[in-house]
């Protein structure tokens, strides 16, 4: 019986040599670092020296990326850091880096990413920046005169918040208001205005009769002040300030600038019935029976007198709420106060 003999597989030109040449390899580098390359080309068949090669240009391809990337981001990171201390910003730089690599040998490599998160170079952005004023554009803000001539003392600007009036305050109010340069205007057009009417015939005609007509109203308007502006409303403790709305419609601004002959503020600020203006206006309206001819001195007479004082006043706040816009608007903020205008 024979013996039976074990069949080796026969060792073919293939992956048996490959191996054998790449241990040969290993162990040349091994005893000489130096001289590895040279004999790499020296031990290798011509036949498998492309497959090593590609197979060796992959891994160092992987190496030198993953290499590249890590120093990219310590570079970035150290720079970034340098640059923040520079600008004072206390805050860390945060770097993310990348640089896994595929193990299998056939497939492409992904590229290393590299993100950093970190304000500019430059430093913070500026803080606190001045903020665009419009107090001088904004609707509602008052000047001392209007069109630089007519009085306006009294006007407070829209939103604008003041403590009461004292009765110091309240007295020179009402001798800006009577005594002023231009207070004339107003007396000079109603005594323009009875003379044509003829509403008193007793003061006759011609530059005479203007007169008689001309300082009768400038009494009347100082009076009226004084009682309205000054002694009523020290008595009642209201505020004679006509303080703007300066916001919402037409209409409604309106509305509220003809109410302010009948709704004041008091000292406290709450709003009131206006018994300043009404019964102010009534009693200059009765003093004036005192210098006016006899047979001028009628009720009617009076009663006509006292709802024109409060039409007046009434027309005098409706102008004030709008005067800020014609200004701004129209005007293009041309009368603005200066510090020293009185």
């Amino acid at each position: 019986m024979h013996a039976r003999r074990e069949r080796r597989p026969t060792v073919q030109n293939g992956w048996s040599r490959e191996i054998q040449a790449l241990l040969t390899l290993l162990e040349t580098v091994r005893m000489n670092m130096n001289s590895g390359i040279c004999l790499f080309q020296e031990i290798f068949p011509m036949s498998l020296i492309p497959h090593f090669r590609n197979l060796l240009c992959r891994r160092l391809s992987l190496f030198g990326l993953s290499a590249i990337a890590r120093t990219a981001s310590l570079s970035a990171r150290a720079g970034l850091a340098a640059q923040q201390a520079e600008a004072g910003d206390p805050r860390p730089v945060i770097l993310v880096a990348s640089t896994t690599a595929s193990p299998a040998l056939d497939s492409a490599s992904p590229a290393p990413v590299v993100s950093a998160q970190s304000h500019s170079a430059s430093g913070p952005a500026p803080q606190n920046q001045p903020e665009q004023s419009a107090q001088g554009d904004s609707t509602g803000k008052q000047t001392k005169r209007i069109l630089g001539i007519v009085p306006n003392f009294r006007a407070v600007s829209a939103d604008e918040k003041l403590p009461p009036e004292t009765i110091k305050e309240k007295f020179i109010s009402a001798t800006q208001d009577s005594f002023d340069y231009s207070s004339i205007f107003v007396p000079a057009v109603i005594a323009a205005y009875n003379m044509d009417k003829r509403a008193t015939p007793e003061f006759h005609q011609g530059a005479a009769g203007y007169a008689r007509y001309f300082w009768h109203s400038a009494v009347d308007q100082t009076s009226e002040n004084y009682l309205v502006e000054f002694i009523f409303p020290t008595l009642t403790r209201e505020d004679s300030r006509y303080y703007t709305l300066g916001h919402g419609g037409f209409l409604k601004r309106t509305g509220y600038a003809l109410s302010r002959a009948v709704v004041t503020r008091s000292n406290s600020g709450a709003e009131t019935f206006n018994v300043s203006e009404v019964f102010g206006a009534g009693a200059a309206a009765g003093i004036s029976n005192l210098y006016f001819p006899s047979a001028a001195r009628s009720l009617g007479n009076t009663g006509s007198g006292w709802g024109l004082d409060i039409g007046i006043d009434a027309g005098a706040f409706w102008f004030r709420e709008f005067w800020p816009d014609i200004n701004r608007r129209v005007l293009r903020n041309k009368y603005s106060d200066s510090p020293t205008q009185k």
